[in-house]
């Protein structure tokens, strides 16, 4: 049958024959205004023999005017006619034509990876990512036809399973795989697996296919596997798309470049905790495992999300974005202007910089005639800032100056840089530049200056410029009085040190290193009663605390006045808590010790304690981390905190000091709250051999079997501070990842100390929620444990600020009580 309107364009299709339902029939009755687009149908049919098949293609022909369409057709069973199978294909066009434009906008939008621009990241133009969207085709399976098997038992048992399986919860559906173990074979459940795939249950596919793994007829596909893979990455389900990437390389075998390409932006789309560097693994082995050549979107999607992290913790990717930028460079693409911008910002904020390298990425965008936008001349004045480099600063801010008013963070590097090289009046001349330029004055520059003046001990400047910070409103004002306090100190003004102490009481929350400053004072002009009273004060408060420093001052005090009883005290207190003793003082105390006891000195051994044993569970049950060797014989702790979140702020300092002496690192002395990072780890130790076993083994958060032996009072108050959230009716809600059963178990053991709960599921994440009364209840057992500065905020009826988004959504009175019906949970993760 040959149709055909030579006046109109031709879009050649090739259409492989099956069987088409009555329903999609009705479906074209119901559109026949998309169907009276076509103009013309030409068809062609050929028959194969030997696959009982036959093949249908046809031209579909359009006006010239109209958009060329792809449109793609599922197969034809042979059992019926060429021509119904003509005329069925032409029932499903309008639903395929629907599919196939879902399907593209759908796989667009999964390739593009979005940067929400904050304060310090680089700033890409839209169109960065535009470049390259070309999609990928996974390989294709072979599978028998339905009606090829001899056995009727055979095609019923394939047909009910089909159906069945996909409507079942994962536990059930591995029930009814498991009584089908007697007759199924290798293309029996290929079969099924690749009938969940074309229905889109990618889930039960996996499902299917995991239960294959497990039986003694099991060969590996290597095509279903990647075909499995792929559409559980476009699905975002990288943790299963990565067990099946495991798989293939586990086989001896290179995973395909679709799966590649798609783990990678599975990866990055996810917000996960170490998405982006395992997005980084598996682009570095597409490359050197696969040798395959990523396209231009995978380069500039991962290049992008390297700097989408704030400036002083993106540092660290620098090593990656130069192989990322060779590998352009190398394989001949276009590399965009952001490419170089990007690559220079993360030069310009390391601690060393190298001045070469970015001389010569400004070069080449020089000879591409790119032009430096005011980013590129930020970094260039940031890296200068570093460098001491005046002349060069001085040309980048006349070019700054061209693009109309610099922004704040200009004015500051150009600050820091004169104070660099002496000159601190021009430093003050940039600051006052600002309200010249129309720049609003920002608290950073606030600091900045009054850092300076105060380094440069010009006093009455930096009084002048504190008591102008103080009277604009901008906060915090802490970092201003910690430069003050410090110049007071330095010049013996030891007056104006207790003065600015106390007004740092009085106007913001202080914190353990104006707490020091002041001690030192004290102890420095000997009024060690002042000194004993701050100190206790410090001790008592949990969130200010003691640290080395303040032992270290105290004892210096008593050992100098002779107070050897005391000096004693605050020697067992340092032992207890592991801190090191300066070599100043050790020779006194040593004499000291030497008269009232006899001193073994035994080498120190690292073991925790009770209670940071219990914090440690707690945190781990919030969803800290523990990371391995390659060998798995040591394991180290991976302290992680919410940069934006109030709470973890407070926290974080003092889990740092809690497990002070596990630390890397542990000898250097941190005082401002701030110096802080958000991220620390433990040494790797075999001590933490026990906790990754039970609550990270396969590097996989489970929820442990013994687990109702640990839930504490004081496990469960850091399990709240660490990964709860309290809502604006006064709920409290702990987050929790693992399987069903584990909170499950959880939920009984709570259930015995009279704690009444309720389970949600929020894609791999559980929330156990305690609602009403459970929640008085609740807060009851845990408020002797929770840190001070965060019972007002834990306890109140208000939402703290980082649980508004992630909560929000969570309905607990349309769910269930958990300890009757948590068997419902859906058990898909991600």
């Amino acid at each position: 049958m040959l149709l055909s309107n030579p006046s109109s364009a031709s879009v050649p299709l090739s259409i492989s024959s099956q069987f088409w339902s009555k329903k999609s029939a009705e479906f074209l009755m119901r559109t026949a205004t998309a169907i009276s687009l076509i103009r013309s149908l030409s068809t062609s049919i050929q028959f194969h023999p030997q696959s009982r098949r036959c093949s249908l293609f046809c031209t579909i022909s359009f006006p010239r005017s109209s958009p060329a369409l792809v449109l793609p057709f599922k197969p034809c069973r042979s059992s019926f006619s060429p021509l119904s199978c003509a005329v069925s294909s032409v029932s499903t066009l309008v639903q395929h034509l629907e599919y196939s434009s879902e399907e593209t906008r759908e796989e667009e939008s999964k390739l593009e990876i979005s940067n929400n621009g904050e304060a310090e990241r680089f700033d890409f133009d839209g169109s960065f990512e535009s470049i390259d969207l070309k999609r990928f085709s996974s390989p294709g399976v072979e599978v028998t036809a339905l009606e090829d098997l001899p056995e009727q038992w055979r095609r019923s048992k394939l047909a009910w399973l089909c159906k069945e399986l996909p409507a079942h919860k994962p536990a059930t559906a591995i029930r009814v795989l498991n009584a089908q173990r007697k007759w199924m074979k290798q293309e029996d459940a290929t079969y099924v697996a690749v009938h969940c795939m074309r229905i889109r249950e990618h889930e039960t596919g996996f499902r299917v296919y995991k239960w294959m793994m497990q039986q003694h007829w099991f060969r590996f596909d290597f095509s279903l596997a990647t075909k499995l893979a792929d559409c559980l990455g476009r699905e975002r389900k990288y943790l299963k798309c990565r067990d099946i990437f495991d798989d293939i390389i586990n086989q001896g075998r290179v995973p395909s470049e679709s799966t590649f390409h798609i783990l990678v932006i599975a990866y990055l789309s996810s917000s996960g905790q170490g998405c982006l560097e395992e997005a980084c693994n598996i682009y570095n082995r597409m490359i050197q495992l696969g040798g395959y050549k990523p396209r231009l979107s995978l380069h500039n999607s991962l290049f992008r999300a390297l700097l989408s992290k704030t400036g002083a913790s993106c540092k660290h990717y620098l090593k990656q974005a130069e192989f990322i930028f060779h590998n352009l460079t190398t394989c001949g693409l276009e590399i965009h202007k952001d490419i170089y911008g990007g690559l220079i910002w993360l030069h310009s904020y390391q601690d060393v910089i190298d001045k070469e390298r970015i001389a010569s990425l400004r070069a080449e965008m020089q000879s591409k005639e790119i032009d430096e936008d005011r980013e590129v001349l930020v970094s260039v004045l940031r890296a200068c800032s570093k460098l001491g480099d005046v002349e060069e600063a001085e040309k980048t801010w006349n070019k700054l100056l061209c693009y109309g008013k610099p922004p704040s963070q200009a004015f500051v590097y150009a600050m820091e840089l004169y104070a660099r090289v002496g000159e601190h009046k021009k430093s003050l001349e940039v600051f006052r530049s600002m309200e010249e330029l129309f720049v609003s004055r920002t608290a950073v520059a606030y600091h900045k200056i009054i850092e300076v003046l105060s380094r440069s001990q010009n006093k009455e400047l930096a009084e002048s410029l504190m008591r102008e910070f103080m009277d604009s409103g901008l906060k915090p004002l802490r970092p201003a009085f910690i430069d003050l306090m410090y110049m007071y100190y330095t010049l013996g003004l030891h007056d104006n040190v207790e003065s600015a102490f106390f007004q740092c009481l009085e106007k913001c929350r202080p914190n353990r290193t104006v707490y020091n400053i002041y001690l030192d004072s004290l102890v420095k002009i000997g009024s060690l009663d002042k000194a004993e009273e701050i100190f206790i004060q410090m001790h008592n408060n949990e969130t200010i605390g003691v640290n080395s420093r303040s032992c270290n001052i105290i004892l210096k005090g008593y050992l100098s006045c002779g107070e050897h009883v005391k000096a004693e005290k605050i020697y067992d207190l340092m032992c207890q808590k592991k801190y090191d003793i300066e070599p100043s003082s050790m020779e006194k105390l040593d004499y000291v010790l030497s008269l009232s006891r006899k001193v073994i000195k035994t080498p120190t051994k690292l073991k925790l304690s009770k209670e940071q044993r219990e914090i440690l569970v707690g945190l781990l049950l919030g969803g800290l981390q523990i990371v391995t060797d390659d060998e798995r014989k040591k394991f180290a702790i991976c302290f992680e905190f919410n940069e934006n979140s109030g709470i973890h702020s407070v926290l974080r300092r003092h889990i740092h000091d809690q497990y002070h002496e596990w630390l890397v690192n542990r000898n250097e002395l941190v005082d401002g709250s701030n110096d802080i990072p958000c991220y620390f780890r433990t040494i790797s130790h075999t001590y933490f051999s026990f906790y990754a076993d039970q609550f990270w083994p396969n590097s996989r958060p489970v929820i442990p079997k013994l687990v109702h032996r640990w839930l504490s009072p004081r496990v469960l108050a850091y399990w709240y501070m660490y990964g709860g959230y309290r809502t604006s009716r006064g709920d409290i809600l702990l987050k929790l990842k693992g399987s069903q059963e584990g909170v499950l178990r959880i939920v009984k053991t709570l259930k015995a100390k009279s704690l009444d709960s309720r389970v949600k599921r929020k894609g791999n994440i559980f929330w156990i929620g305690f609602l009403g009364n459970n929640a008085t209840w609740f807060w009851k057992l845990v408020e002797p444990f929770i840190l001070g500065d965060l019972k007002d905020i834990l306890q109140g009826g208000c939402t703290s600020p980082d649980g508004i988004i992630e909560t929000e959504n969570i309905n607990f009175d349309s769910g269930y009580d958990s300890d009757d019906k948590a068997s419902d949970c859906n058990d898909d993760d991600n």
